[in-house]
């Protein structure tokens, strides 16, 4: 009887560090609603990842979480079943490879057989022979064929097809191309723009440091608006000696147009200096207006404990009294000269900074945060003195969430709406006013919104 050889077990090929860091990042998202902007960065140091392949990981990470609707309409059809019926863990690992496949330059037995190799080792042969299955029925085509099967018709619901094209959740699609208006025929454009990286953007404390200094000492550009912005094209702001002294933040210059519009706002009579920053985490709005303050106290609101402690790191040394209390009902005796309300919001207007966060807002979100909103803005009105300012700004372009709120309180309170363009002097194409909305295509910032209101 001749003695059959040992059969050894197939020994797998884990994934690569990049790969691996992308996949437990898209793990960290769905399984603990994690942040990819936060959680990848603080991986990549842990595990010394740098370089080429840091740049690999970054990118499989956050365009995977962006174009996660799209990924997962192709992977249901590849699959033949809802993805809701793939095990989460597969699922992931199928959308860093159906990504590869659709929206890179990986080469394809690359991208599946390492997606192949990894599913095998936290699964068995079984489910490793059906991811191989779906990804290469992904592969028989490229994603303008998939696209062109499962997109909604761009005749007849052209804001769908457009939202698909994009990897958008067609909600949001729908109220960026009501925000624009007459301009949504811009919608290409912005949801275009979603997809690319944003610059980092600094902010120079006034007073210490100006933004040209600021610019020279880290390699970055002036901004095109706020006069205290920076521009980086890459690299980790947090290691940059300005930041870490203070002298500088990591801030949109959107963010820093609004801080600098209230500090810009006509008073009716004299400035007592009792300022208010309402909705003050994580402090760089509240910083900015502190140093742009000339001798103004800043009173700052912020229930959470965490992001409170975040402003008192970002105010360190400027004129700001931090106050863990609810900004509803805050406790304060009114006669604020100026207030701001950054108002908690969807923060559809940051998406590109936020790659996850268009699968993780719903439309049931919005009812609540424009309870919220209002009763935020009303308690500002209450707080500020005859004669004084209320600047109140969303991250969102969502009209429910901006002019929808304002007009509520125009109705309701004893204010008046103020034309806010001249406020963001020298931002053009800001529209037909009496607001502002900027956006991330027009001005290469945050869809940020903002009002000012008078109170009488």
């Amino acid at each position: 009887m001749t003695k059959q050889p040992n059969k050894r077990p197939q020994r797998r090929k884990p994934l690569d560090p990049a790969r691996r860091a992308a996949f437990d990042v898209l793990r960290a998202v769905s399984e603990r609603d994690a942040y990819a902007n936060l959680a990848l960065p603080a991986l990549l140091r842990e595990r010394g990842i740098t370089g080429r392949d840091a740049a690999f990981a970054t990118a499989l990470t956050y365009g995977t979480c962006r174009t996660r609707g799209l990924l997962d309409a192709v992977i249901e059809r590849a699959a033949g079943r809802p993805v809701d019926r793939i095990d989460p863990v597969l699922l992931d690992l199928l959308r860093l490879g159906a990504y590869q496949l659709l929206r890179t330059r990986v080469e394809q037995h690359a991208a599946v057989s390492t997606t192949v190799e990894q599913a095998a080792i936290e699964f068995d042969s079984a489910r490793a022979g059906f991811v191989n299955g779906v990804l290469r029925t992904i592969a028989g085509r490229d994603e303008a064929s998939w696209v062109d099967e499962l997109a909604p018709s761009a005749h007849s619901d052209p804001v769908g097809h457009t939202a698909f094209v994009h990897a958008h959740p067609r909600w949001i699609a729908q109220a960026f191309a009501d925000a624009l208006g007459a301009a949504a025929g811009e919608l290409d454009a912005l949801l275009s723009s979603d997809d690319e990286r944003p610059l980092v953007h600094l902010a120079a404390r006034p007073g210490v440091l100006s933004a040209t200094e600021l610019a020279e000492s880290v390699g970055g550009t002036v901004g095109r608006y706020s006069p205290y912005a920076v521009y980086l094209a890459s690299g980790d702001p947090g290691a940059l000696a300005p930041v870490r002294d203070g002298a500088a933040l990591v801030q949109d210059e959107g963010s820093q147009l609004v801080a600098r519009a209230l500090t810009l706002a006509d008073l009716d009579g004299a400035d007592t200096g009792r300022w208010l920053d309402l909705c003050s985490g994580p402090g760089g709005k509240t910083a900015l207006l502190a140093a742009l303050g000339n001798g103004s106290r800043v009173t700052a609101i912020e229930p959470n404990a965490r992001r409170a402690e975040m402003v008192e790191q970002n105010t360190r040394g400027l004129p700001v009294e931090v106050l863990r209390v609810d900004g509803r009902d805050p406790g304060l005796d009114p006669g604020f000269d100026r207030v701001l309300v950054d108002a908690p919001c969807t923060g559809v207007g940051a998406l590109r900074r936020r790659p996850e966060a268009r699968w993780r807002r719903q439309p049931s979100d919005v009812p609540e945060l424009t309870k919220l909103q209002r009763e935020l803005l009303a308690s500002a009105i209450r707080l500020t003195r005859p004669g004084g300012v209320v600047l109140y700004a969303t991250c969102s372009p969502h009209l429910a969430e901006t002019v929808g709120v304002v007009a509520d309180a125009l109705r309701r309170h004893p204010v008046t709406a103020s034309d806010t363009r001249a406020l963001f002097d020298p931002v053009d194409d800001l529209g037909d006013g009496p607001y502002v909305q900027l956006w991330p295509h027009r001005h290469g910032t945050d869809a940020m919104f903002a009002a000012a209101l008078k109170v009488v």
